[in-house]
């Protein structure tokens, strides 16, 4: 009997539950791992906006075909959305990432050997595996946003899509060293990218599968209702007009800048420019896509996605205004339109974002996140595809100016859309503060 006061005694430490670890902190390290890996993978964008349109022309002797690698890869981008939203849905983010670098890891080493043997089918279904990692890139913002509350989404997307830039910026401007080590190896210089892309692409791989722990996904879905989610029982079963607004947004913004981003280095080597002058632009460009994007995460936060929804329409019209009436001698004025296009894509990047994160339930999310990506890629892949076909028969002023009409067009669509759903969508102020949580839920 002198040992029954022992048992109670043991029980305790047996039977308690282990601590939950601090949210703020898992995020703050979610977002360390994701700049990391975001760095890598935009030095592993640079090959497929830079040179896949002047390699495939080089391989096909066609310049109208110049856009069809950028459709390729985001045609495979499309598919890869799908798959990585589906794994993210069932394994989390960590596996569904990992999974789309390595595979454009795959589809870059593949371009290389295509060049080096001259196989324009081998080069295309390698670009399309290339555009895995593309989607991978894109998706990671959405990991940055789960651990996030519904206000500060926008801002924690745009922390980890800024990331990029870095890569972005540094990837073009190694156009020519890349394409020495490629010469040096006995490969088209052209290449020269797509080997740089295929480490850093497997490098961000890696990042994720090493550190991305816990899981900001699994661990978000076994947090209290407001620990992550702020109040996820206003999350709707079924899309709503919200997520139509999200989807209008990053689908015109993603078109627009593709079928202009396209062309440029092609209407540059037109004029006289050098691959040089060429991967300055891009660049800059791709800087001005990733740099205002805390910018317009506290814009959104702060105004709302209507009013930034117009915005990106106004700065996608000015900048095929300005891409239009550029002489083609005119570098600065290119660039200026370049930068204006970068952007406008960076404000409906995170806009969209921000809507359809806040308009779809947890339980479902990263598979609604996934198939929102596909509509992205497939405008990215229309963009690409129709591109080279309007500078062929039309010019590339022409082109820039439809873009930038194009945009413009979808303003008073979005507003409405948005004025529809602000009664109903998640995520507004009406939605989070006034509505409590469900009892256990």
């Amino acid at each position: 009997m002198g040992r029954l006061p022992l048992t109670p005694n043991r029980t305790p430490p047996t039977t308690a539950p282990a601590p939950a670890p601090a949210v703020s902190a898992v995020q703050k390290r979610t977002l360390t791992v994701l700049l990391a890996s975001q760095v890598l993978s935009g030095v592993g964008l640079a090959a497929g906006v830079t040179v896949a349109g002047l390699l495939a022309g080089q391989m096909l002797h066609n310049t109208s075909l110049s856009g069809l690698p950028i459709a390729l890869l985001t045609a495979g981008s499309a598919v890869a959305a799908v798959v990585i939203g589906r794994v993210s849905q069932r394994l989390g983010r960590r596996p569904g990432l990992a999974a789309g670098y390595l595979t454009g890891a795959l589809g870059g080493a593949g371009v290389v050997v295509a060049a080096a043997l001259g196989s324009p089918a081998l080069l295309f279904v390698s670009l399309f595996l290339y555009g895995a990692g593309t989607t991978s890139n894109l998706q990671a913002r959405y990991a940055g946003a789960d651990l996030a509350a519904p206000h500060q989404r926008a801002r924690a997307t745009s922390t980890v899509i800024v990331a990029t830039t870095a890569g972005g910026i540094a990837g073009p401007l190694l156009a020519t060293p890349a394409g020495h080590l490629a010469t040096a190896l006995h490969l088209p210089e052209l290449t020269g990218l797509f080997l740089l892309s295929t480490a850093a692409f497997t490098l961000a791989a890696l990042t994720l599968l090493i550190w991305l722990r816990p899981d900001p996904l699994l661990l978000a879905r076994t947090l209290p209702a407001d620990s992550a989610e702020g109040a996820p029982a206003d999350s709707p079963a079924r899309p709503g007009p919200g997520l139509l607004v999200g989807v209008v947004v990053l689908v015109l913004s993603q078109l627009v800048m593709v079928a202009v981003m396209t062309m440029t280095p092609i209407h540059m080597h037109a004029h006289g420019f050098g691959t040089a002058a060429s991967g300055l632009v891009i660049a800059l460009h791709t800087g001005s896509m990733y740099l205002p994007s805390p910018l317009a995460g506290r814009l959104v936060d702060r105004f709302g996605a209507t009013a930034m929804s117009v915005v990106t329409a106004g700065t996608l019209l000015a900048a095929g205004g300005v891409a239009a009436l550029a002489p083609g001698h005119s570098f600065t004025l290119i660039t200026l339109g370049l930068v204006l296009l970068g952007v406008g894509w960076s404000f409906g990047l995170v806009t969209g974002t921000a809507i359809v994160t806040n308009s779809t339930p947890l339980a479902t999310r990263a598979k609604v996140q996934g198939l929102v990506d596909v509509a992205i890629a497939v405008a990215g892949a229309i963009g690409g595809l129709t591109s080279g076909i309007v500078v062929a028969f039309a010019g590339y002023p022409i082109l820039a100016m439809l873009g930038g009409a194009l945009a413009f067009a979808a303003a008073p669509a979005a507003i409405v859309a948005a004025r529809k759903s602000s009664t109903h969508t998640p995520g507004t102020p009406a939605a989070t503060t006034r509505r409590p949580s469900a009892p256990g839920g």
